[in-house]
């Protein structure tokens, strides 16, 4: 049984091998702007606009290179419409709702022990740039 459960996990033998593709694909889901990205997907289909709203500090070199990275994977759908002005859509794949599926309840037990686990210092401080925050504490 603890054989099937190595396979399951990403395991070989009992080690996680360097270039296992697992690895690539938990970058990209895994990174801090791909897993809030699918959040914000989660909830419903997004234009680039509303999710650059809904993702607060996301550049829009990033949102760029974590939608193409998404999409690329299989996890986001980009719909564009040809209207004036050009119109895309964003949403999640069956691949991204069943991730998302996953997700949720980790970004649950993140924000309900979050506080605990950061110290004040680490703690973000909205409405101050970073300088003075951190002379804050």
């Amino acid at each position: 049984m603890q054989e099937r459960n190595d396979r399951l996990h990403g395991f070989t033998d009992g080690i996680l091998p360097a270039m296992c593709p697992s690895r690539t694909v938990l970058d990209h889901v895994t990174s801090k702007w791909g897993v809030l990205v699918i959040i914000a997907l989660s909830q419903r289909t997004l234009r680039w606009g509303e999710l650059r709203r809904v993702v607060e500090g996301i550049s829009e070199k990033m949102l760029a290179q974590t939608l193409r990275v998404l999409e690329t994977d299989g996890f986001v759908h980009r719909d564009a419409h040809a209207t004036i002005p050009p119109r895309v859509d964003y949403s999640l794949t069956d691949r991204g709702r069943e991730l998302a599926e996953r997700l949720l309840p980790l970004m649950d037990w993140i924000a309900a022990n979050a506080d605990e686990i950061l110290t004040p210092s680490q703690r973000p401080r909205t409405g101050l740039p970073t300088a003075i925050a951190a002379s804050l504490d």
